[in-house]
């Protein structure tokens, strides 16, 4: 996958449903630009704007899709329909 075919990963330190989301999509060959919602306030609002005004994480982001703590399955699925 290309980086202009990365997708958005939103993420925080210390959160286990992140490390294991990232490993599965590393696994699928999926690239991913890494967003630490700790380090930049615009990166948590993003995250807030998809779940609801939580900072729930991991949150993909794939053009107009937002996916909230998904699947790897899910990611790719959101890929492919993408047309990614």
């Amino acid at each position: 996958m290309t980086s202009s075919s990365a997708v958005d990963f939103y993420w925080r330190p210390g959160c286990g449903f992140c490390s294991r989301l990232e490993r599965e999509l590393a696994g699928r060959n999926v690239t991913l630009r890494k967003h630490n919602i700790w380090d930049d306030p615009a990166h948590a609002a993003v995250v807030r704007d998809a779940a609801n005004g939580n900072e729930t994480v991991p949150t993909v982001v794939i053009g107009a899709v937002a996916l909230v703590n998904p699947s790897a399955e899910a990611v790719v699925a959101a890929l492919a329909a993408a047309g990614r």
